[in-house]
């Protein structure tokens, strides 16, 4: 009886996973098809570059801002309703894309894209703890970040290639239907997880759960060193292309740069996540990602020649990739499950100020020093975090939930 009993769970925790990293497969697909053309359709309409920059940063900022209080909704009203409420969002913003005419009004409609990236997100990273026995936590935040991160990748080719093929306005309603069968597909199929936190408690016991883990230094490591991650990853997003250009490499080569980190990130997540299940010391795995990130950076500011920028590309997406599977799955061993939106919420704001901050502030660094010494000084933020992680995150606690037993109701 009680081996059926496992079956059944692990049947289900398996049902459950493969369709929340399909739909969040699609999800980011979809809704990165946009992310490369909204810029060149605003100065179609008349907004100058640094508009439309700002347009396309309104979005990052939004989420950043949002994904926190979403997080929390999702623990109250539960992991299906917000994300379908997410999902259901961002694809009304896309057909409201095809149908504008102003910046003025991409600029609105990039503010609610924020809003349903916020509710989606941190909602659905909740929904795969929730899920996942705590064995098989760094596998399944594996798999699903592989899912998410492809689908960032995939989504602007497909946006640019349907763009040339059809035009602008085609990609955003290709766009939005996607997204729509993707919410269909989210509320008819996603199992519906077993409720983390009543929705009838009072608003004191509601405060008072939400100061004890924003006073839960274990968090704090873990969400201190995403961000330190992320404003590495922000540095390379940004300024690679232009250290790269300055540098001497080819403009199809940058190209390439990109590809190799991504390819890097993506496939390393699984196997990464599995030597994370198999470990009792995920803080120390967090730490070899971060340093392996760290030194990446410092060798892009020494780069001058294609091959070396290929290697450190290999390199950042490496310590990217077991850095975040491991953080991913430390996360709800450190918090109480009706908690867990609000954790991963706080945990998609450092990703979006992470990025955020290394793009509005780096360049300036960059123009009165250099890249060598824009680069160190990103390095010098990862080992900063990386020593405020070590110090905070308390590895015990790490070893002893690894192997505690897991409950997880999926009906």
């Amino acid at each position: 009886m009680i081996e059926k009993c496992r079956a059944a769970r692990q049947g289900s925790f398996v049902f459950a996973l493969i369709i929340c990293c399909g739909v969040t497969f699609g999800f980011y697909t979809a809704s990165y098809m946009r992310i490369p053309i909204v810029p060149l359709y605003a100065k179609t309409l008349g907004a100058d570059t640094a508009t439309a920059g700002f347009i396309n940063s309104t979005f990052f900022l939004t989420a950043g801002c949002l994904s926190f209080l979403c997080g929390i909704l999702s623990d109250r009203l539960g992991r299906k309703r917000v994300a379908a409420a997410g999902t259901i969002i961002v694809a009304l913003t896309s057909f409201w894309l095809a149908v504008s005419h102003t910046p003025a009004q991409l600029m609105m409609i990039y503010f609610f894209f924020g809003v349903g990236l916020a509710a989606y997100g941190p909602t659905m990273m909740g929904y795969v703890a929730d899920v996942s026995p705590l064995s098989h936590l760094g596998r399944s935040y594996g798999w699903y970040t592989t899912a998410l991160y492809v689908g960032m990748s995939v989504g602007p080719a497909i946006g640019a290639w349907i763009a040339d093929k059809k035009g602008y306005r085609d990609v955003f309603v290709a766009s939005g239907i996607a997204t729509l069968m993707l919410f269909f597909l989210l509320l008819f199929f996603l199992p519906v997880t077993a409720s983390t936190a009543k929705s009838d408690l009072g608003s004191t016991v509601i405060s008072a759960r939400t100061r004890d883990v924003l006073t839960n230094r274990n968090l704090w490591a873990c969400w201190l060193v995403t961000f330190g991650l992320c404003f590495s990853l922000g540095m390379f997003i940004t300024f690679i292309p232009l250290h790269a250009r300055h540098a001497a490499i080819p403009i199809a080569s940058i190209g390439m740069i990109f590809l190799v980190q991504g390819t890097s990130n993506a496939v390393l997540r699984i196997p990464f996540g599995h030597w994370s299940d198999k470990t009792s010391n995920r803080r120390r795995l967090v730490i070899f990602g971060a340093v392996g990130t760290a030194l990446a950076m410092v060798g892009f500011g020494t780069a001058t020649s294609l091959w070396q920028f290929l290697a450190y590309s290999v390199m950042l997406g490496a310590g990217l990739a077991l850095a975040f599977t491991s953080v991913g799955a430390l996360i709800p061993l450190v918090v109480p499950p009706y908690s867990r939106g609000l954790a991963m919420g706080g945990y998609n704001t450092c990703i979006y100020f992470g990025i955020m901050l290394a793009s509005a502030i780096m360049g300036t660094v960059i123009q009165k020093t250099s890249y060598r010494v824009a680069f160190s000084a990103s390095s010098g933020v990862v080992i900063l975090v990386i020593l405020v992680f070590a110090l905070l995150m308390n590895n015990r606690y790490d070893s002893q939930m690894t192997h505690t037993s897991h409950k997880t109701e999926v009906r």
